[in-house]
């Protein structure tokens, strides 16, 4: 993996990606350059205008007319439907990947607390529903982006929705800790189902991206100048997505971020959770309070008879 690049990539040409959060950063440049290598890209944006000019860009940047911007706004679980409702055909690909970050306090639509519903609670939806979809691709893949914040993060099941306290980073890692938990889960259903559906994980180390956009002064000036310091760029970050989303020999349950110091930068590499994702207990719980919560039961992922 130490040589891996976006160029590394094989043609994609008849294999169908949806990307959420595409208009800008990591979901942007995963989208260049998995549409350079022939895939048909399809960009899940909440804000129209933006996606639209992503996918001008991306059409741009890759000379590629296989790219199609819906809106998806993954805060609202209305919207989530109705984006699954009105995506026909395979997908080989779903890339979990938008996001918000240290947010002030806030509720999604349907009144869940902002990062948790948005970074969890949207994508697991997302995935249920399009399950249909993935299984029409025959061997499809499913890339859930968390971030090296998980490692501190918790479920905290007596306050999920951080009614009684609201701390904007522990909020922020209990939904990248989520991420994780689903991965793993996910991959572990498939499994016994006897699908062909390889649940992975990514993450971008330390990297310059609108990610900051939901935070205020001064968290914002301090962390916006933390990460022009010391992170890397948006196309670097988004490499270990791409490993996971494309590379021959990824496995259900890999996690993939950079290989430098502590994870920040550099090339991708095969990384490890801190081990209480592994926790299968509470891996079932959080995916049985989420079937509760968004009224997606993945019903169809069964044991195979």
């Amino acid at each position: 993996m130490s040589d891996f690049t976006a160029d590394s990539i094989g043609d994609l040409t008849g294999r169908r990606v949806v990307i959420t959060g595409a208009n800008s950063g990591l979901g942007l440049q995963t989208a260049v350059g998995l549409a350079r290598k022939g895939a048909h890209v399809v960009l899940a944006c909440r804000n129209e205008q933006r996606g639209r000019e992503a996918e001008g860009r991306v059409r741009s940047l890759t000379g590629r007319e296989g790219v199609e911007m819906r809106v998806l706004d993954l805060a609202s679980l209305s919207s989530v439907r109705d984006f699954a409702a009105g995506l026909e055909g395979p997908v080989h690909v779903l890339v979990n990947n938008a996001g918000v970050m240290a947010t002030p306090k806030a509720a999604t639509a349907d009144g869940f607390e902002l990062q948790f519903g948005t970074n969890h609670l949207g994508h697991f939806a997302l995935t249920g529903l399009l399950l249909p979809n993935l299984r029409e691709a025959g061997a499809a893949r499913v890339v859930t982006l968390s971030s090296l914040a998980h490692k501190r993060g918790r479920i905290d099941f007596g306050d999920l929705q951080s009614q009684r306290r609201y701390r904007r980073w522990g909020a922020y890692g209990q939904s990248k800790i989520a991420n994780l938990y689903f991965m793993v889960e996910l991959d572990r259903r498939a499994r016994a189902a006897g699908w062909d559906l390889t649940s992975v994980a990514a993450h971008p180390g330390l990297a310059n991206t609108n990610l900051t956009a939901g935070m205020q002064a001064p968290v914002l000036d301090a962390f916006g100048g933390f990460l022009r310091l010391m992170g890397q760029s948006d196309a670097a970050g988004a490499l270990p997505t791409l490993y996971a989303a494309t590379a021959p020999d990824v496995h259900g349950g890999d996690y993939y971020g950079p290989s430098g110091p502590g994870e920040t930068r550099g090339a991708p590499r095969l990384v490890a959770p801190v081990p209480r994702v592994l926790d299968r207990d509470t891996a079932v719980r959080l995916w049985n309070r989420s079937v509760e919560l968004t009224g997606v039961d993945f019903a169809t992922l069964q044991p195979a008879a």
